[in-house]
């Protein structure tokens, strides 16, 4: 066990000083392959309230996603012989080879979605929406396809990996889905790719919390001795927490949806393939607070023809009503870390 907290440990420390060293060199190429934030503005008429609040942030670089999920998928990926090396023994609460498979193709194949709705926010022509004009891939498409990568994802969890039990702790209570696992998997993936996405508004934000749900997890593999999910958080939270650095208020990098989109589905993986669904909801509840507002917003608009907050999800409603964007962020990060709390006792139930 001291071996695999010291070498985790150092892992954490190895991948922030490796994204450390490349975040500011990257942020300077994406200044100049111009793939920075568009101002979304109409040029006439009515200004929407959202782009009254977020068009301060135009020209910021929008790819930090990018750099992450490449350096954490390169040290991931020489991790193992690292712990060879070192002579630690590589233990897997799965086949080895299904789950390394399950872990890059769920944060490769939905950051290369992200990454797609971002060249076509920022370099195509926006389209007119119901509330202003619309950038990027359109909501409808970016769902399909979101649903065919979860869907795939709960497949190969379901068939290679053997997982299709939920465990309610403290009820004692298992449900076996069978087959039904596969969907259940998917809604679980795309609901936490769409909730991270939606919470990604404010300088820090979504990053912050992500950090402490993988605190929480982290934990939780290391009681499970799951080395290469302990690797993967470990190198993970490590290039997050360079990030974060140049993320906070006043921002100089973004995730983009590539991040974004990435991070969510991830995020639901891991919650998944430890088998603690509800503690990744409690964990992520910030997640869940921010879509659930977002979702009722779209159902006032679509149901009652006006909206049921002055803006959502949740944090743009309380920067439309005056609070200062840090101070948000800080106070969505306390409770986020209470919840960690609380989805960490669950999870040891």
């Amino acid at each position: 066990m001291t071996n695999y907290l010291t070498l985790n440990l150092g892992l954490i420390i190895f991948s922030f000083l490796i994204c450390g060293v490349l975040i500011v060199p990257f942020i300077n190429l994406l200044y100049r392959l111009k793939l920075t934030r568009r101002k979304e503005a109409p040029e006439h008429g009515k200004v929407p309230l959202f782009d009254k609040l977020h068009d301060i942030k135009e020209g910021t670089p929008v790819g930090g996603g990018i750099l992450i999920i490449a350096v954490v998928t390169i040290l991931f990926a020489i991790s193992f012989p690292l712990a060879s090396f070192l002579g630690l023994f590589v233990r897997s609460s799965f086949s080895l080879r299904a789950e390394l498979f399950v872990i890059f193709f769920a944060f490769i194949s939905f950051g290369l979605l992200g990454l797609s709705d971002d060249l076509l926010k920022v370099f195509s022509k926006p389209t007119k929406g119901v509330l202003g004009l619309w950038f990027g891939l359109r909501r409808r498409q970016k769902f399909i396809l979101q649903w065919v990568l979860g869907l795939l994802l709960g497949f190969f969890i379901y068939k290679y990996l053997g997982v299709h039990i939920v465990n309610i702790p403290g009820f004692d209570t298992v449900w076996d889905l069978g087959i039904w696992y596969i969907p259940f998997s998917a809604f679980v993936i795309v609901a936490f790719s769409n909730a991270f996405n939606i919470t990604d508004g404010l300088d820090g934000l979504s990053t912050g919390l992500l950090l402490i749900c993988l605190g929480v997890f982290e934990i939780i593999a290391i009681g499970n001795l799951d080395t290469p999910l302990l690797f993967f958080i470990s190198l993970w939270a490590g290039a997050l927490f360079a990030f974060l650095y140049f993320n906070v208020w006043p921002a100089r990098i973004f995730l983009g949806d590539a991040g974004a989109l990435s991070f969510g589905a991830m995020l639901a993986v891991i919650g998944l393939i430890t088998g603690k669904i509800l503690a990744l909801v409690v964990v992520g509840g910030i997640f869940v607070i921010e879509a659930t507002t977002s979702l009722i917003q779209i159902l006032g608009w679509k149901y009652l023809k006006r909206p049921i907050f002055p803006l959502a999800p949740i944090h743009h409603t309380f920067l439309a009503r005056g609070w200062k964007e840090p101070k948000i962020v800080i106070r969505a990060w306390i409770l986020g870390l209470l919840l960690g709390v609380f989805g960490l006792w669950l999870a040891t139930m």
